[in-house]
């Protein structure tokens, strides 16, 4: 990268910084009035890195913004509608000519309109532009565009830090690998003094015969030899302890550096969601509509990946909501709205999962025009009965529209369905509502992916599950004697001192994952809980017992045994061991849809009772998440587990007689050996004809099910249809 290059990545940062701050100076806040000193220094800033840089368009923008802020400040002009109009131009202006996509003629509306703001004070104080009048004369120069984010990545100061200090203690540790190998020389040393001294000890005296001769041994030869082999013990012991602490700082070391190299992964959302609110600018001022526009939580970290997925369909429904929200200003004056559409789009992390809002203050959802858009295209059956919710859940079907005419923004059917796919894609829902009093909100939920959250870690039976810590207001040591049946359910009064108590439901974890027998866990009459709240709800979950609080790298949720609605990941706790991660949302609506009548309160383990001779089952799958989850369900039921990474392990095990094995379940795709192969083996031989084998997989096609079944499966599961209910019956059934 040449010296020019650098002075321009330089530039990207600093002028997304002044521009980003004036807009959210204009725009507000906390009912604060803008800053305009600050907004001055800004734009002053702003035309000073330019000229710096050799951008004179960008420097002349900025140097009629600077004039009219000041201007402004003094009170000699207002900030009125085509004042910040005006304004909001001249920014999206700067920011296409600094990335290379405006010409200086396509930066000429900006100035204009700046101009007729402030009255022409600034163009009269302008330096003067560049004439190109002569055929000699050259061209300004133009910006070149940034380099490609992949080359150019913005990132917090504190996390490289944080990164070059984990780095260093990682170094400062592998340093002491250099003390082991040297505890490693002194004894191997210390061995061959050893080794030397036992030949001393034979002796030599064949003389010319060369017959040796074992030489008598003294106790002084005794004792010197005793004491090398003490020293040896002594320096073999002192290397174990060196070695042990230099591991533990080397875990350590690689931990941090892991732990940050992650937090470098994540990018804010502004990365990918930074442009959106000029293009809707542009688009609105080619139809000539007149917005406002917010974006909030650009600053949250998620995964790159993830926002390049959603990227489009976001930019899709932002499209969606100025094409079908837009009304005339006269209409907006009759029912007391402001003259400007209010479009905004939020983007923040709640309850264990990443929701994205688009909300508008226009006309809303017209029920009629998607009522007979959708009996048009035979969405609906003749006579079929509708609700406004089975209504809005058919504009996310291909094609459909309810625009009379195809024009920039709308008509074809593609906006909504992109955005439907994708949301999908990444395993999350959207959903179309109307907005009260007026307007439209579009809720896309999707999971966490690839970043770390803290998390609360609890127990039910012999299973952890984790919580996001801040969906845990309290944690709760409740008496027996006050959770209460209230119509069958259980409920408890919760207050703060000197405050009214609330009555909450109490639900109990075991209930929540399907676990029959569970009830609310009561040790010595207490039990303990954990205020969940979500949304403005509440909640009590009943747990067994309560660990600790982590940072943790929350994955996707596993294919298995994940209720979409109170699963919202995966984590990985110590020795590989996978988690789920609840979903506060989804625990409290299943507490307030009454997941499990009041049980008996318990002092013992409870589960779902096994037959009376444990059972061993084999678990063959080759994702390491799947079958601890498929071993958990399965030791919390009473059954003995072993388990096997792929179908040439599972068969080598069963060759070898190691245990007796009852029943195996399988996945299908595995390496070496996958699930069709080890039926087709096992039936093949006479010890294992008769053993019962349970396909489950996530290849739930018709052809695929009569293949294993052909082949002798007993059984055939899919994951995707998975109930770990139906999966402990078929067992039953089997043994």
């Amino acid at each position: 990268m040449d010296i020019r290059q650098q002075l321009l990545a330089a530039f990207a940062i600093e002028y997304r910084e002044h521009v980003d701050a004036i807009r959210a100076a204009l725009a507000g806040g906390e009912g604060r009035p803008p800053d305009w000193g600050d907004i001055f220094r800004r734009a002053h800033s702003l035309k000073g890195a330019a000229r710096a840089v050799d951008l004179p368009r960008i420097e002349a923008i900025a140097h009629r913004l600077e004039s009219l802020f000041e201007r402004i400040a003094s009170g000699t002009a207002a900030l009125d509608r085509e004042t910040t109009a005006a304004v909001h131009l001249a920014l999206d202006r700067i920011e296409t000519h600094a990335s290379g996509g405006a010409s200086g003629d396509e930066t000429e509306d900006a100035l204009a309109s700046l101009d007729d703001r402030d009255g022409g004070a600034a163009q009269r104080s302008a330096p003067a532009p560049v004439q190109r009048d002569r055929p000699g004369d050259a061209a300004p120069p133009q910006p070149e565009p940034p380099p490609e984010a992949s080359q150019l990545l913005r990132v917090p100061a504190d996390a490289v830090e944080a990164l070059t200090r984990a780095t260093h203690e990682l170094a400062s540790a592998l340093g002491g690998e250099s003390t082991v190998a040297e505890g490693l020389a002194r004894i191997s040393a210390s061995a061959r003094d050893l080794a030397r001294s036992v030949e001393r000890l034979r002796g030599d005296n064949g003389g010319q015969t060369g017959k040796r001769q074992p030489k008598a041994v003294t106790s002084a030869d005794l004792r010197a030899f005793e004491t090398g082999l003490l020293a040896l013990a002594r320096d073999a012991v002192e290397l174990a302890r060196t070695r042990a602490g230099t591991a533990a700082a080397i875990d350590g070391a690689v931990s941090r550096v892991r732990g940050e190299a992650e937090r470098l992964a994540l990018v804010p959302v502004e990365t990918a969601f930074g442009g959106f609110a000029r293009a809707l600018r542009e688009m609105a001022r080619d139809e000539g509509r007149e917005i406002d526009i917010a974006l909030r939580g650009l600053d949250l970290p998620v995964d790159r990946g993830t926002l390049q997925v959603l990227k489009d369909p976001v930019l899709h429904a932002l499209r969606n909501a100025l094409s079908h929200g837009a009304e005339p200003p006269e209409s907006r004056r009759r029912q007391g709205k402001p003259p400007a559409l209010s479009i905004s789009l939020d983007v923040a992390v709640r309850g264990g999962r990443l929701r994205l809002t688009v909300q508008d203050d226009g006309r809303g959802p017209d029920l009629a025009a998607i009522e007979a858009s959708a009996r048009r295209r035979n969405l609906l059956a003749p006579g079929e009965a509708t609700d406004s919710e089975r209504l809005l859940a058919l504009v996310f079907e291909p094609g459909f529209s309810t625009a009379p005419t195809i024009d920039t923004l709308s008509g074809r059917g593609i906006g909504l369905a992109v955005v439907a796919e994708a949301v999908r894609k990444l395993g999350g829902s959207v959903r179309l509502a109307p907005r009260q009093p007026w307007g439209t909100s579009l809720e896309m939920i999707l999971p966490l992916s690839a970043a770390r959250r803290s998390m609360l870690l609890v127990e039910a039976g012999a299973a952890t599950y984790a919580l996001p810590s801040g969906a845990a207001e309290r944690l709760l040591r409740l008496r027996e004697a006050d959770v209460e049946v209230v119509m069958g359910r259980r409920v408890v009064r919760l207050g703060a001192t000197g405050e009214a108590t609330e009555t909450l439901p109490v639900i109990e974890l075991g209930h929540l994952i399907g676990r029959d027998g569970a009830s609310v866990p009561a040790t010595d009459g207490i039990v303990v809980g954990v205020l969940v709240r979500a949304g403005g709800r509440r909640c009590v979950l009943a747990v067994d017992r309560l660990q600790d609080v982590h940072t943790l790298l929350v994955l996707p949720p596993p294919p298995i045994g994940a209720d979409p609605r109170l699963i919202a990941g995966t984590v990985i706790l110590g020795e590989d061991t996978p988690c789920l991660v609840l979903d506060p949302d989804g625990v409290i609506e299943r507490a307030a849809e009454g997941a499990a009548p009041a049980a008996e309160l318990r002092s013992e383990t409870w589960g779902t009772t096994a037959p009376a001779r444990r059972s061993t089952i084999l678990v063959v799958d080759d994702s390491i998440t799947t079958r601890t989850l498929e071993k958990g369900i399965l030791e919390a039921a009473g059954y003995r587990v072993v388990v096997c990474v792929d179908g040439q392990d599972a068969l080598d095990r069963l060759r070898a007689g190691i245990e007796p094995v009852d029943l195996v379940v399988a996945d299908v795709e595995m390496p070496r050996l996958d699930g069709f192969g080890l039926v087709e083996a096992l039936r093949a031989e006479a010890a294992f004809a008769r053993l019962p084998v349970i396909l489950m997989t996530s290849r739930g096609d018709a052809e695929d099910v009569a293949r294993g079944l052909a082949l002798g499966a007993d059984a055939y599961l899919t994951k995707q249809t998975f109930d770990q209910r139906q999966l402990l019956d078929t067992i039953g059934q089997l043994l």
